[in-house]
């Protein structure tokens, strides 16, 4: 059966309404706000929010919906008028209070709402936290994490680590997922059946100590 065949097992009306109603499940969503298209298992996203952390929240509300492929957040965040220099203090505030991170050690540029974060962290999650941790603030229009990670040791053994590693997740079909190996580097591919797994596998590759960087090439065949 194709991939095509298998997106077209699911009713895009009742993928539809699942996603409304998983939005209006949400407690960080305003689901009233927002508007939901799906074809062929595509779901876009429309209407307004009030942070890019509730953009956020919506579109990972969408992927966990079963028979979702793709999903498109075509999101407005509501322009809030608070100037770069009160967004700098609430930056700024935010970056000290995060758990795992050496005071210093990411910093931010702002203009018009847009806030670029620099620096160098051990962890790829850290980056994560950080980013997530500003877009949830209010006035921040856009964020940019140019944020960089410590130099990584290269291993021979990396690839059985993480099919172990795989193997032992209750989520992951780790037969359905292949990893290549470039020094630090790894590409992903293969199938997974949803968000969540697509999600989990990346999540476990970037738990690596010895990997600097992880290309997403997973495919989303529902089954």
């Amino acid at each position: 059966m194709s991939p095509s065949t298998i997106f077209h097992s699911y009713d895009d009306r009742a993928i539809q309404h699942a996603v409304e109603s998983e939005l209006s499940w949400a407690p960080d969503v305003a689901s009233e706000h927002i508007g939901v298209a799906v074809e062929d298992g595509a779901v876009t996203l429309s209407g307004v929010v009030r942070s890019l952390g509730e953009r956020g929240a919506a579109v990972r509300a969408a992927q966990r919906v079963r028979g979702v492929t793709v999903v498109t957040g075509d999101l407005t965040v509501r322009d809030n008028q608070t100037s770069d220099n009160d967004l700098s203090t609430a930056v700024n505030t935010t970056l000290t209070w995060l758990d795992g991170v050496p005071e210093g050690a990411i910093k931010a540029e702002i203009h018009d709402g847009k806030v670029v974060l620099t620096g160098t962290v051990d962890w790829h999650y850290l980056r994560l936290e950080a980013k997530k941790a500003i877009e949830r603030l209010s006035g921040v229009r856009a964020v940019e994490s140019r944020i960089e990670l410590t130099r990584k040791p290269r291993s021979d053994d990396v690839v059985e680590e993480l099919t172990n590693a795989f193997v032992r997740n209750a989520i992951l079909d780790a037969e359905r997922i292949h990893v290549a190996v470039d020094g630090t580097e790894l590409t992903l591919t293969g199938n997974v059946r949803s968000w969540a797994e697509k999600r989990q596998a990346v999540h476990t590759a970037w738990a690596s100590p010895h990997v600097s960087a992880v290309h997403d090439e997973l495919q989303i065949i529902p089954t």
